[in-house]
């Protein structure tokens, strides 16, 4: 599962990087170097306006909170346990086969944490584990595959009112690669630039289609490190929680990887 990640772009920059048409965000989130669910998140999605259909769909780049709410849950309780959807059930399952047919957006990441647990063992002899940053190995911004629903608060009558509505979403995750498997089983799901505008037409529905659009990342192209276990408190923050490590003054010279 993708449980963290790190977002440091300015909005500036993702407008630039996605070719984004009309920005919604009022104040600029910070530099986030320790996203958790429940957090706000910026996502980029082709959206058409109500009011001017005929002018088509208009990429947006908009902050939403991590953790998917669908349209027909009672509270927004429920996001919590929808951060991730994998993609080997998106067009089954309740809470995301509508979204995965309409709404579907890019979340954009300097990177994401996984943490692998080690041969070592802590006081209650459980294994100890070691986080690992995972980023484009070129430096790039990471485009995590993502759907996102907006759900409609009944506690706020006007629907013009603040908080009448609350904008979600969730990363799409897949099978990780062979040598990111060895860290964790599971892994976001990349677009590519050349499929961005596929990903996100509103106007295309056919799952099976939208399917083949979702790759996982080729072989090499990502990098893996270890990095501080400051970053295991969501209350730490800064670009120094993405820095390597030397794994054996965290873990001792026994190692990582099993032989």
């Amino acid at each position: 599962m993708c449980g963290r990640y790190a977002s440091s772009r300015r909005p500036e920059d993702l407008v630039e990087e996605f070719e984004v048409d009309r920005v919604d965000v009022g104040v600029p989130l910070e530099p986030d170097y320790n996203v958790a669910p429940t957090k706000d998140v910026y996502a980029v999605f082709d959206r058409v306006s109500k009011r001017e259909p005929g002018d088509g769909p208009v990429r947006r780049l908009a902050a939403v909170r991590w953790g998917l709410v669908p349209s027909w849950a009672r509270d927004t309780g429920i996001g919590s346990r929808l951060i991730n959807a994998r993609v080997e059930t998106l067009a089954e399952k309740p809470a995301f086969k509508a979204a995965f047919a309409r709404r579907r957006c890019l979340l954009p990441a300097d990177g994401y944490y996984e943490w692998y647990p080690t041969q070592q063992r802590t006081a209650k002899g459980r294994p100890l584990k070691q986080p690992f940053f995972i980023r484009p190995r070129d430096g790039g911004v990471l485009a995590m595959a993502g759907l996102y629903e907006i759900w409609r608060n009944p506690d706020v009558a006007d629907a013009d009112g603040d908080g009448a509505f609350l904008w979600t979403a969730t990363v799409i995750t897949t099978a990780a690669e062979d040598d990111l498997g060895r860290i964790h089983d599971r892994m976001p799901m990349l677009v590519e630039p050349g499929r961005y505008a596929s990903w996100l037409d509103p106007m295309v529905n056919d799952t099976d289609d939208l399917s083949t659009l979702l790759v996982p990342a080729a072989p090499g192209r990502l990098e893996a490190y270890p990095v501080s276990r400051e970053v295991n408190s969501v209350t730490n923050n800064g670009s120094e929680l993405t820095a390597p490590v030397d794994v054996d003054a965290q873990v001792g010279a026994e190692g990582l990887f099993e032989a």
